[in-house]
């Protein structure tokens, strides 16, 4: 039996995975706003990146390779050491591990810079590992 997988529709929230080099691990902020005809490349708009001259929103292409469904809102007050986050900065989710705390703040490294920063808590979510969609599964039901 081949496993299908699901595509997305126009208006669903998805986190977009950067290519370049210097942000391999973060996933930004976006909504499906087209799909081209081959139905493996989606017309994306990003929440928080702009056109260059400022003017909109960033809108561009990416594979369906790049995309994964926003995971759900899961909010924890206490994260555990070396528990592995995402954390928003600089326009977007990067993924890293908890390494320490002070009050309601944590330190998270990141493995790809090599760097350790100390976040708020309500900067910090609980990473989901995505597992490709499969045909009858919802985008919720695939990130555990």
């Amino acid at each position: 039996m081949t496993l299908q997988t699901v595509g997305y529709r126009i208006g669903d929230v998805v986190g977009v995975a950067s290519n370049d080099e210097s942000f391999v691990g973060s996933y930004y902020e976006a909504t499906v706003v087209g799909e081209l005809p081959d139905g493996k490349v989606y017309v994306v708009q990003y929440k928080n990146l702009v056109m260059d001259d400022f003017s909109a929103p960033l809108t561009e292409n990416v594979s369906r390779a790049e995309i994964r469904p926003q995971p759900p809102q899961l909010q924890s007050t206490f994260f555990d050491m070396y528990q592995e986050v995402d954390t928003f900065d600089n326009d977007s989710w990067w993924v890293g591990q908890i390494t320490g705390k002070i009050g309601n703040r944590y330190y998270v490294y990141f493995e790809n810079t090599g760097e350790e920063i100390l976040y708020h808590k309500d900067s910090i979510r609980i990473h989901l590992n995505w597992v490709s969609l499969v045909a009858g599964a919802s985008a919720s039901d695939q990130c555990h």
